[in-house]
């Protein structure tokens, strides 16, 4: 029988099960998706209880097999999601989604009482982007729920809740806490005064290191049972552990979002600035991060250079760098597009499509992004000296984002990774005791070195 780790990365959307061998090589996975439930006021959210059925179904079936032996279990999920369960340790709210809005009374009240704001969000390493900052989300139901406040016993961000389901044990990890909750003051290395005064502290369970796990027997096996994630956290631990040198993490999808692990000085001073965000890593150190909306971005542009074109959906996927085409756009360099999610000084009022060729405005719209996309990494970057860029998700095998961006950043090394798996494995290291060495990323990430393209004079 195998030894194994099992890990649950629960996304927005798939959720997912992995079993990783001793060298973290997966050797199992498998995924469901479930429909959206609603809460009380019709906004959609998780069906808590579905996922956790399924959890269980999977887990027992596992063990059952007689073909892997599962050693240990962690848990990665989505951040700033509180489950709030009572005395019988149940849930008694729906899992509020942190795209429900807070009431616009709540928020003043709140900077009112525990403000001012700029200092308040500068402290937290928030901007303000209301249930986001999950912590808000106890103030709200204290004031406006303090019949259902007072029934709970213990609040639990959702990694450390499904841990929990597992355990029994109810426990708050450093990465859960630290990604924009508003709950952490980062100059106190403590929770933030706010918490103490409201006695929310009464309701948060003690702080463990990420790393910490429970030894337990479980129907019948001794299995190492994690606390838990934040898949942010996790996605960045398998770099930190690998690589010596201070490098920046450029993880892309429908965010992409610029992880720095290694400033001095990790809060922005912009505190209006929604995009600047700060998360923590397993040992509590504040990671400095800025985030662009870029996939979500493509995806609506491309929609559209597809329909002015005329071609089918996937056309864009077949386009290569061409230098003379690059050449040619930046001649006399102008910006072109209009973004629907995103703001920017630069961008003209509306979208104008100066080109007769499909290639050339492909190339146009990704020169534009990636000048985004480089305000976004500079942003992370502050007044560090970073000389390394990994990149991985959805736009590391994006032959023109590569390009581009290699090419703007001449002066710093830049990597790409095939980290598909990325938050299922860090989870699964976070709870191991191997050393990573720096051959980690090119046996198990697909490591692959990129050159910036030559300028012909």
């Amino acid at each position: 029988m195998k030894k194994v780790t099992a890990v649950f990365d629960i996304g927005k959307t798939n959720k997912k099960f992995f079993l990783f061998d001793k060298d973290f090589k997966e050797v199992h996975k498998e995924y469901i998706s479930f429909d959206e439930i609603e809460d009380e006021n019709g906004h959609p959210t998780e069906n808590l209880d579905a996922l956790q059925k399924w959890l269980k179904k999977v887990f027992n079936r596992i063990l059952k097999a007689k073909e892997f032996n599962v050693k240990a279990i962690n848990f990665s999920t989505y951040g700033a999601s509180f489950v709030h369960i009572g005395e019988d340790g149940k849930p008694l709210t729906p899992l509020y989604n942190y795209t429900k809005p807070l009431p616009k009374h709540i928020v003043n009240q709140f900077f009112e009482k525990h403000g001012p704001r700029s200092a308040f969000l500068k402290n937290t390493g928030c901007a303000d982007l209301s249930m986001l900052n999950s912590g808000l989300q106890l103030y709200w139901l204290k004031q406006e729920r303090p019949e259902i406040f007072k029934k709970i016993k213990y609040s639990l961000h959702l990694p450390q809740y499904l841990s929990y389901v597992f355990t029994g044990v109810p426990l708050s990890e450093y990465t859960s806490i630290g990604c924009h909750t508003a709950l952490w003051d980062y100059d106190k290395k403590d929770y933030h005064s706010w918490v103490y005064n409201e006695e929310i502290d009464k309701i948060l369970p003690p702080i463990v290191s990420t790393e910490t796990s429970i030894n337990m027997n479980y129907n019948g096996n001794r299995i190492k049972i994690g606390v838990g994630i934040h898949d942010s956290s996790a996605a960045l631990l398998p770099y930190v552990r690998s690589i010596r040198k201070k490098f920046i993490l450029i993880s892309t999808g429908t965010w992409s979002i610029a992880f720095n692990p290694f400033t001095e000085k990790p809060i922005s001073e912009d505190t209006e600035d929604k995009d600047a965000i700060n998360y923590m890593r397993i040992n509590g150190k504040p990671v400095k991060a800025s985030r662009l909306f870029l996939g979500n971005e493509y995806k609506v542009q491309v929609a559209k250079l597809n329909e002015h074109f005329g071609v089918d959906e996937d056309y864009h996927r077949n386009v290569k760098f061409d230098y003379d085409t690059y050449l040619e756009i930046n001649k006399d360099f102008e910006y072109f597009y209009n973004w629907e999610g995103i703001e920017d000084v630069d961008m003209p009022k509306q979208t104008k499509i100066g080109y007769d060729k499909y290639e050339h405005a492909y190339h146009q719209l990704m020169t534009e992004l990636v000048l985004l996309q480089i305000k976004c990494i500079n942003k992370a970057i502050g007044n560090d000296t970073i000389s390394r860029l990994y990149v991985d998700g959805g736009f590391s095998d994006n032959d023109l984002y590569i390009k581009l961006l290699s090419h703007y950043f001449r002066g710093k090394k830049l990597r790409t990774t095939n980290a598909s798996l990325g938050s299922a494995l860090g989870a699964a290291i976070s709870i191991s005791d191997s050393k990573l060495n720096s051959k980690f990323l090119k046996r198990n990430y697909a490591l692959k070195k990129h050159v910036p393209f030559i300028i012909s004079g």
